[in-house]
């Protein structure tokens, strides 16, 4: 399928693995130009050696607006403009009691997982409005309308980063902007590997029978007892940012394999 998008420039963050290299990597194949950043510029370089089409690559930090408009320069000054951004960047943060967590914990969260994007969006959508065309993509996470009660700071900023893309979505689609988040759920990331590794080794089991047991008992809604993969969630962003998405505005689209077991979003 076409999706109508040759010739167009996407930036992402976090693109130097997970989702946001998935993303990447579909993209280049419909013909994107990319711009590509992460914190780490050899590992970012290292992730994009393969990708078929023209790319960009910068280190930058999401929570300083002054590299975030580096780098959105510099992409235009590349290629002219950017089109779509497909924000990725984030950080799990720190666990346990809400009220036990410090005020960092919650600062550290707030600033990458939310904060950020407001720095992006910022940087990105006045002259995408400019043009009558962009679409902006945030990844927020089944967290964001199902809490898990030691992931507060997670919680939170993913629940603002929602309510932010979608106070966006209200007035920008005006000008052909069109802004929409994807919930991925126990995505196959390091992320996930991380927690699993943790859990296998306070239970004494192997790794994948820490997954399994991890299924059972805190994601019963994921009926395929299986993590998600990263093309998986690629492929909701291909659709939210192409021209076949051209009707889809101000939407959370779950990618999860039904963790969240409610009817809202």
């Amino acid at each position: 399928m076409d999706l109508g998008i040759k010739g167009r420039t996407a930036l992402i963050t976090g693109a130097s693995g997970g989702i946001g290299l998935a993303t990447a990597k579909l993209l280049s194949e419909e013909g994107v130009q990319l711009v590509l950043s992460d914190l780490d510029q050899a590992a970012l370089e290292k992730a994009a050696a393969d990708l078929p089409g023209e790319t960009l690559l910068m280190a930058a930090d999401m929570t300083r607006q002054e590299q975030v408009d580096q780098l959105v320069a510099k992409g235009e000054a590349r290629f002219g403009k950017i089109d779509i951004v497909v924000h990725t960047a984030g950080v799990t943060g720190a666990k346990g009691d809400p009220l036990e967590l410090s005020d960092e914990d919650y600062q550290e969260a707030w600033g990458t997982d939310f904060f950020s994007a407001v720095r992006v969006a910022r940087a990105t959508i006045p002259a995408m409005r400019s043009r009558n065309w962009g679409r902006f993509v945030g990844i927020t996470s089944e967290n964001a309308v199902q809490p898990y009660w030691e992931e507060a700071v997670y919680n939170v900023a993913k629940a603002a980063l929602a309510a932010f893309i979608k106070n966006l979505s209200y007035k920008e689609a005006a000008h052909g902007v069109l802004c929409n988040t994807v919930a991925p759920a126990f995505i196959e990331t390091g992320m996930t590997d991380g927690m699993m590794e943790k859990r296998a080794e306070e239970k004494g089991v192997s790794f994948d029978e820490a997954v399994k047991s991890f299924l059972d008992e805190e994601r019963p809604g994921i009926v395929q007892k299986r993590r998600g993969t990263v093309e998986e969630v690629a492929a909701a962003i291909a659709l939210l940012v192409s021209e076949r998405g051209s009707f889809i505005n101000g939407s959370n689209i779950r990618v999860d394999g039904g963790s969240v077991q409610a009817v809202q979003n």
